[in-house]
């Protein structure tokens, strides 16, 4: 849970006067709740306190704050897709977590892309593949990238309707059936499950659509400031989402899952801890008092018996509540998906976001380009000739 802080702890540590937290609580900086015991006083979140006070610390060296602003102490590109507040993700200033309870990927699409129509995924879709999964899925994207065309001097509508077939045909690699159903309902009939199962998909898909400035995003967001083509944006994203630390990280759980039930959650517990190894899918740096997601889709869908001993017992254990990859896996679990389909459902969700950032991006008329800091060797120069 988070610990709060009254106002004269808040200045000692950040080394300000009251007048400076008041404008980091205003600049949405630093979280206030009223005092219970006094309500004519205000708590301020240490967490947010102890992250500002390191930020102070490190200084505003150019070559610090660009070292930041890559590796997460700072936030470096303005967007108005994604953001949290009180320890929930919004998308365009609403609730996703909320948004989960009836919305679809095609409502959030709609949303998150600004676009001024309905958003169909049923278009251009292409025939099934033999094999749907992300081998599927990554050689139809590369192959769509190798032919796609600049995004530059082309209308926002034009690049709309591109990217509702970009993800269209993604879901259709990843077992999706043809049809012009909302896209939930498709991956249920193409991996043979009942409607309260889609209803879960739906949930999941709409959790999962964005996430703020990811790594994947980030990349996103690079192949769109050189011009690329919005499949090669997405390709660059969902390669970098394809990695165990991002979107995959729900086959480490997964795996994970396996071995409790081969040996039983007991003997798995007592084998991470006792060897100090982090649990996969337990704990998250955004959400210190629990992922809302994972929370969200949990309460929907009750996993395996051993499953949800293990969750219990870990949470138990360490203090760490399960995120969202746990739910996921947790959902695979449950319902007997395809192997791949947690991060089938994760890449095609997430996609709607990394096409977001794409097209935001393409606001922004400067190439990003961030510069190396050499630390290596002495370049060995020839010595000038002696005269």
């Amino acid at each position: 849970m988070a610990s709060w802080i009254p106002m004269n702890e808040a200045c000692r540590l950040l080394g300000v006067r009251p007048q400076t937290v008041y404008a980091y609580v205003s600049r949405g900086k630093l979280e206030v709740v009223p005092d219970p015991a006094d309500t004519r006083r205000s708590l301020y979140r240490a967490e947010d306190v102890a992250g500002l006070a390191r930020r102070k610390q490190a200084g505003r060296k150019h070559e610090t704050v660009a070292a930041n602003t890559l590796f997460g102490s700072e936030p470096s590109i303005p967007t108005a897709l994604c953001a949290f507040f009180r320890g929930r993700p919004y998308y365009r200033g609403q609730d996703a977590v909320s948004l989960a309870r009836a919305a679809s990927l095609e409502e959030v699409a709609q949303l998150l892309w600004a676009a001024g129509q309905a958003v169909d995924f049923s278009c251009a879709t292409p025939a099934a593949p033999v094999q749907p999964g992300r081998v599927a899925a990554f050689t139809a994207l590369a192959a769509l990238a190798a032919e796609g065309h600049s995004t530059r001097g082309r209308l926002t509508r034009v690049l709309h309707t591109e990217s509702q077939g970009l993800v269209g045909q993604l879901a259709t690699a990843f077992g999706a059936r043809h049809g012009g159903q909302p896209l939930h309902l498709r991956f249920a009939q193409g991996w043979k499950q009942p409607a309260p199962v889609a209803e879960l998909l739906r949930c999941a898909l709409v959790l999962l659509a964005d996430h703020e400035l990811t790594s994947s995003a980030f990349a996103a967001r690079i192949a769109a400031s050189t011009g690329a083509s919005l499949p090669a944006c997405l390709l660059a994203g969902l390669s970098t989402l394809s990695g165990p630390l991002h979107g995959d990280a729900s086959g480490r759980v997964q795996a994970l899952f396996s071995e409790v039930e081969r040996l039983g959650d007991e003997q798995v517990v007592s084998h991470y801890l006792s060897t100090g190894l982090p649990l996969p899918g337990f704990g998250h740096h955004i959400y210190p008092d629990g992922d809302p997601r994972a929370a969200a889709l949990l309460a929907l869908s009750e996993p395996p018996e051993a499953i949800a001993r293990f969750i219990e017992k870990v949470t138990a254990l360490t203090g760490l509540l399960p995120n969202i990859d746990v739910a996921l896996a947790a959902l695979v679990a449950r319902h007997r998906l395809p192997p791949d389909a947690a991060f089938g459902l994760f890449a095609t969700a997430r996609s709607v976001g990394l096409l977001a950032h794409s097209l935001e991006q393409l606001g922004v008329a400067q190439v990003i380009r961030p510069r190396g800091r050499y630390v290596g060797l002495a370049p060995d120069t020839p010595r000038a000739a002696r005269p």
